[in-house]
């Protein structure tokens, strides 16, 4: 027997922009999910929830088209407590070594080594140009040193542009405490996971809110069914990441799972294909977008641009 997805994926992957493969359009969904990433800490749900529909009602204006008024939206706010963990497990930033002289974490400096390394390699930024940012500094190149990452990082802020260092190593402690300590990942998945009914339901998640999300919907037990996954500005694709999910494995709920990223956002600089996430059926990646918020990051320059809301508007039941 073929299994339903793969027939799905096939499809999504022949279908090109403006045609809603036949086999998602048989699945309509009556709620959205939208699962926000880090650094929303004090933020009021309300507006953020606002925020994301506002621009996705912009991408449907282009469209001619509008966000169907039965839809129901669901926005899981983590955000504080995501802050609280980040209080409380104190994982010092390179920048806290240098001005408050503390410890650093060896195990989180392998992971943040790992994760720049792979971003500055993907952004194009050179040996030659790294050098510069470290000058003379004799101390041996490598994970263990912490002044070594602190240079990768400034070479991606100054080379690759949109994050800056600070913005970079807090992105990557939050997403180290999650994929790395039980209980956070615990926490915030079942925060996220209470606003998932049984109904038909489209899930966004964006940066570290796709993580949050592909945890749940790889693992949930629930009948959930799920016509459409929306990733947007995902660093999924990055090793040091992904190898928290091994196996990594298509979500038994999904039908349909499309990937859109800017090639500027040094997040998400790598697509969810074969090469960096293989699963099957196949992810949809669309590359085309252009961010048009200051980092190319932002949630935004995602969701009103008109391709990401085409797909989504797709899947909702009219």
């Amino acid at each position: 027997m073929v299994d339903r997805r793969q027939l799905l994926g096939f499809a999504s992957t022949c279908c090109v922009t403006g045609m809603i493969p036949a086999a998602q359009a048989a699945a309509k969904a009556t709620r959205v999910v939208l699962v926000h990433g880090r650094g929303q800490q004090g933020e009021d749900s309300t507006r953020l929830k606002s925020e994301w529909t506002n621009a996705l009602s912009r991408g449907a204006t282009t469209l001619g088209r509008a966000l169907p008024d039965k839809i129901e939206v669901a926005f899981p706010y983590y955000g504080d407590v995501l802050d609280n963990f980040s209080r409380e497990f104190d994982v010092p930033l390179t920048s806290d070594i240098q001005t408050r002289g503390v410890q650093a974490d060896d195990a989180f400096l392998a992971f943040q080594a790992e994760l720049a390394e792979a971003l500055r390699r993907k952004a194009g930024i050179t040996d030659a140009q790294l050098d510069t940012v470290y000058g003379p500094n004799p101390r041996p190149r490598g994970p263990q040193n912490w002044e070594w990452v602190q240079a990768i990082l400034t070479a991606i802020d100054k080379y690759g542009g949109g994050l800056s260092v600070t913005a970079l190593e807090m992105f990557m402690r939050d997403v180290y405490l999650y994929t790395t300590r039980a209980g956070v990942r615990d926490e915030i998945d079942r925060i996220v996971a209470s606003q998932l009914t049984e109904e038909p339901t489209v899930v966004v998640g964006h940066s570290l809110g796709s993580v949050v999300a592909y945890s749940i919907l790889r693992s949930d037990r629930r009948r959930l069914r799920i016509p459409l996954y929306v990733t947007v500005g995902s660093p999924l694709g990055l090793r040091a990441i992904r190898d928290q999910f091994r196996p990594l494995r298509f979500p038994q709920p999904v039908e349909a799972w499309y990937n859109a990223f800017d090639d500027r956002d040094v997040v998400a600089l790598y697509p969810l294909d074969s090469a960096n996430f293989p699963v099957v059926p196949r992810i949809e990646n669309n590359s085309a977008v252009k961010n048009h918020t200051a980092n190319r990051h932002g949630i935004v320059g995602y969701l009103d641009d008109s391709a990401v809301a085409e797909r989504i508007l797709g899947a909702l039941s009219l």
